[in-house]
């Protein structure tokens, strides 16, 4: 009990706290609503639980036998996320133009995590921290992503809610596009942490 218990307050507090999946859900429950934010809602919970599963099974056992792979898939995740800052800071732009703007699809919210330093930091995390190998190695790895399947529901919820009742408070133009330009910029900050080590990696 005092395992699981662990495990749900872990997936709490990875999970509610800001970084690139609950901003991108923000913005899109701002720019969208609640309802055309749905896939990527669904794609990021699901997405990251299915991530989690696969780590615990055998990613993170290749990424240690193949090093320079992992560095790759950071530096392809760390582009794409500030690609993603780009898209977010101009959303209001693009809702202005002849094309209406598309929120992420489920398949985008899903491949998203494997791009998203945080979350490889948090998967690796939480199989190092909660799985012992021998003993139900595999059952323990289920658990953890069923665990954090649940609690993400709720926890990334609760950004995608609050941003759709931003979204009734700016109607002007000008705050929301000073909205989304704070949500670009907080997603390149929380990137940063990525850009340096990546820099101290392929300096070596």
């Amino acid at each position: 009990m005092d395992y699981l218990i662990a495990i749900v307050l872990f997936a709490i507090s990875s999970s509610v706290t800001p970084g690139p999946n609950n901003i991108t859900i923000m913005a899109s429950g701002v720019n969208f609503g609640i309802r055309r934010s749905m896939p990527l809602f669904l794609g990021i919970c699901v997405g990251f639980a299915v991530m989690l599963l696969l780590v615990g099974i055998g990613f993170g056992q290749i990424f240690e036998k193949i090093p320079t792979l992992h560095i790759f898939i950071k530096f392809i995740g760390t582009l794409y996320l500030l690609y993603l800052a780009f898209l977010i800071a101009t959303a209001d732009e693009i809702t202005m133009s002849n094309t209406p703007a598309k929120p992420l699809t489920f398949m985008k919210g899903a491949l998203f995590q494997w791009l998203n330093a945080k979350a490889w930091v948090v998967a690796t995390g939480a199989i190092a921290a909660f799985t012992t190998v021998g003993v139900d190695f595999y059952t323990q790895n289920i658990i953890i992503a069923l665990t954090f399947l649940v609690i993400s529901f709720p926890c990334v919820g609760i950004w995608l809610f609050f941003g759709s009742t931003l979204k009734k408070r700016l109607k002007s133009k000008q705050h929301r596009k000073v909205f989304n330009y704070s949500m670009g910029g907080l997603l390149v900050i929380s990137v940063i942490p990525v850009i340096k080590e990546l820099s101290v990696q392929l300096t070596q």
